[in-house]
């Protein structure tokens, strides 16, 4: 027991070989978490006995006779003093407007939870089932069905009057009950029989296959899949039924259906529930193993396996290990398996707990994937989310450049997301890296992010901080933050041809956020100063106190009807700094804002 309460702070799901599970790599296929608030409180001083689902709530039976409404998050909502002895069965129809209730002093109770008591008996004996038609709320199906020593069936009649017949009696106690549509199905200590309400005709009987177990210790578990499939888990054997209907030709005395068992198969522990999943089976065993040391059996944690029914036999698709509370004090029988169809929930009770199993989700199917470091798979999956964290674990192993080269295919157009990365390599020292990857186009990030990273370069790597401003389009960054960033160096290493050429680079742009103010005079004068820039080929040569000047083939930035051989003449004054008739104010103004004299340059 000290065990169990360790555990019960750790996972419900453990593996069935601790070793399996270290080099195993398969994801699980369900999540557990164990019903708790008004849940917990119940079972602190009672225990669960039983319990039903539908789709808006649920209903828990207990030992000392009470039932208990609660919602999906296990709250109390409503509580029934039935009995003061053992709830069996609680039974709900598809509306959830009605409950049939049964106990072990006999008691049935059938009552309208917004409508007040329709039924209410007490027996001679003990009542282990109840179900209750399951369109009840219908004035024309008011039928239930209680199940003692023998099977009855209840009906009111147009008097509003109760009447009852006995379906079946004579083969033990009834155990099991499920009703579906028109067909009801039970199981007493010789087999499993199906009874049709609409023929009023029993029309098969499945028999028990291991005779020696005590069916009172190992209970018969009763599954529709569906209205006409029938799923039969009793000991370690499972049998799918299938209700069919029979030739006309045929039927003479028999009855309209009969029922075709489509697969057979055996388990390894013995079954205490069953459930559909799509095409596949859930159930719930319960295990006994033998103590090394005494070899003696024990009870040892109850699994759910997912498996594949075929023909003959199953496939496991998966197995869990549940710790559950108390279950080493635990039998077969006190284990139920109950299950919502609409949401694919799971519900495993046992005395001391109750724990809801779920089908693994997108968010489940990620978190798994991160846990094992399969990043570039998750990356298929859900890109974004687990690009992230996948750059991050590059970051963390130091990967950088690796790190920068996911960020393109992982960010995007997510200006926002670059921005925050852009930080997170500044922090690290790591803005080189990121540099080449940054988008200059589709999306455009703040001009702080692209002269942040310029800065960088401008302290350690000269080259590649011309590199970049050859690379990216002026009006990415502020010129002007640049220009002063590299005067400043200037200061330091006046005659860095790098530094200059990369200075008459951000000249010529700043200019050309002023170039419908200038003419072609200022133009050129710019263009002078871009001599042996790569990329820039030359189209005329001129002189200048023995210097030769290149000029480049700039058409972009020269109107046609300005190209003329005075040009060159110009050029020369402007370069000289003299008067150049025609240089009106605001050009003056610019060459002034910049504070260079052209000629050094040269």
């Amino acid at each position: 027991m000290a065990e169990a309460e360790e555990r019960e702070t750790g996972s419900l799901e453990e593996s069935t070989d601790e070793s399996e599970e270290e080099e195993s790599e398969e994801e699980p296929k369900l999540k557990y978490e164990r019903l708790s608030n008004g849940v917990t409180e119940i079972l602190q001083k009672d225990a669960a006995s039983c319990m039903t689902v539908h789709d808006k709530f649920l209903a828990l039976g207990t030992h000392y006779g009470k039932v208990y409404l609660l919602d999906v998050q296990g709250n109390i909502t409503q509580k029934f003093d039935v009995s003061c002895v053992k709830i069996n069965q609680i039974s709900l129809d598809e509306s959830g407007e009605h409950m049939g209730v049964c106990s072990e002093d006999g008691k049935v109770q059938v009552f309208g939870l917004y409508s007040g008591e329709e039924f209410h008996e007490t027996f001679d004996c003990p009542i282990k089932i109840i179900a209750v038609h399951p369109h009840f709320l219908r004035s024309s199906c008011k039928q239930f069905v209680t199940g003692g020593k023998k099977l009855l069936l209840f009906e009111r009649s147009w008097m509003s009057r109760w009447k009852s017949s006995v379906l079946h009696e004579g083969e033990g106690n009834i155990r099991s009950v499920k009703w579906r549509g028109h067909l009801i199905a039970w199981a007493n200590n010789m087999g499993v029989k199906i009874f049709d309400v609409t023929s009023k005709q029993r029309i098969t009987n499945v028999p028990r296959d291991d005779v020696s177990l005590r069916p009172d210790m190992y209970p018969c578990s009763l599954c529709w899949k569906d209205s006409v499939t029938l799923i039969v888990g009793w000991g370690t054997s499972v049998k799918i039924c299938s209700v069919k209907e029979r030739h006309a030709g045929e039927m003479r005395d028999l009855p309209s259906r009969y029922v075709e068992i489509v697969s057979q198969f055996e388990t390894e522990f013995y079954i205490s529930g069953l459930a559909p999943l799509w095409d596949q089976l859930v159930v719930l065993s319960y295990v006994k193993e033998v103590s090394e040391k005494t070899e003696s059996e024990y009870c040892a944690r109850p699994r759910l396996d997912i498996i594949q029914p075929l023909s003959e036999t199953c496939e496991e698709i998966s197995s869990d290990a549940l710790t559950v509370r108390g279950f080493q004090e635990n039998e077969c029988r006190d284990y139920h398996l109950e299950h919502s169809e609409g949401e694919s929930l799971f519900y495993i009770v046992s005395p001391r707990d109750v724990v809801v199993a779920k089908e693994r989700d997108q968010d489940d199917h990620i978190d798994w994937l991160l846990e094992k470091k399969k990043y570039e798979v998750s990356l298929l999956s859900f890109p974004q989310d687990i690009g992230l964290a996948y750059i991050n674990h590059l970051v963390e192993k130091g990967e950088y450049d690796a790190a920068a080269r996911k960020c393109q295919k992982i960010l995007g157009k997510n200006a926002a997301l670059w921005e925050y990365e852009v930080y997170k390599f500044k922090e690290i020292g790591q803005l080189k890296a990121i540099s080449p990857y940054l988008p200059r186009g589709d999306p455009v990030l703040k001009p702080l992010i692209y002269e942040m990273t310029l800065h960088e370069f401008l302290e350690s790597d000269y080259e590649g901080f011309a590199t970049l401003i050859r690379e990216w389009p002026g009006d990415l960054y502020n010129n002007s933050v640049i220009v002063q960033a590299v005067r400043g160096h200037l200061k330091k290493d006046s005659q860095n041809r790098t530094l200059l050429k990369t200075l008459v680079c951000r000249l010529l742009d700043l200019a050309k956020a002023e170039w419908g103010r200038c003419r072609f005079l200022y133009r050129f004068a710019l263009i002078a100063l871009g001599k042996n820039l790569p990329g820039t080929p030359a189209n005329s040569w001129t002189g200048r106190e023995g210097r030769r000047v290149k000029l480049c083939q700039r058409d972009d930035l020269c109107l046609p009807e300005e190209r003329n051989p005075g040009r060159h003449r110009w050029v020369e004054a402007v370069v000289q700094g003299g008067t150049v008739p025609g240089l009106g104010p605001v050009r003056l103004r610019i060459l002034s804002f910049l504070d260079l004299k052209v000629s050094k340059f040269l």
